[in-house]
């Protein structure tokens, strides 16, 4: 039997998941890959290891989901957005200590993932719009990139934000406004549109 998942809510695929219908977890996957990988992207500048820390996220998110031990009813992409932030923490303070990757390919999210076609004229204006943003956002204090990250492809609140980060909201909000002020800066000094 063919059931459709995308008319469910983040919980009710959790919920199809831990009952055992893996095409549950390919949707949930599928509807916040984008975001969460962007995320992490933007944090790490590193593909290949935004690719492993996405993997290792997902790995996460699995067993959690597999021991039934969720607990953030109704905020998955808050949840996993804190678990994806801790780990590029992890890696940054492993970095500093012992500069090795490990990969494991016991859980590969990749294989869940199905990428559709698109327009590839599309996509090349999008990649090169993308490549813009990052350019930007790279010359950004690590602490305003971080927030705009989080807020705009991670979709957090502030509120979630300066938990993530340990300032107040209004640190969270003002990184936020000095971060958009210089981006806008930048965009007029390169005459750059998006």
């Amino acid at each position: 039997m063919t059931h459709s998942y995308r008319n469910l809510s983040d919980q009710a695929l959790i919920a199809a998941y831990q009952r055992g219908e893996d095409e549950a977890l390919n949707e949930l996957i599928q509807r916040h890959k984008d975001r969460l990988y962007t995320a992490i992207y933007l944090l790490v500048r590193d593909a290949h290891l935004a690719e492993d820390i996405f993997q290792d996220t997902f790995i996460r998110i699995i067993d959690t989901l597999r021991a039934d031990r969720y607990m953030e009813k109704g905020k998955f992409l808050p949840w996993a957005m804190r678990i994806a932030h801790n780990l590029c923490v992890d890696h940054f303070r492993r970095a500093r200590r012992n500069p090795t990757m490990h990969s494991t390919e016991e859980h590969d999210v990749f294989n869940f993932i199905k990428f559709p076609d698109g327009n590839a004229e599309e996509e090349m204006m999008t990649r090169q719009s993308h490549h813009y943003v990052r350019e930007m956002l790279d010359q950004l204090p690590p602490e305003q990139r971080e927030v705009i990250i989080l807020r705009h492809y991670a979709d957090l609140s502030f509120k979630e934000i300066a938990a993530l980060t340990n300032v107040s909201i209004n640190t969270a909000l003002g990184r936020m406004r000095y971060g958009l002020i210089n981006l806008r800066k930048m965009m007029l000094e390169k005459q750059i549109c998006l």
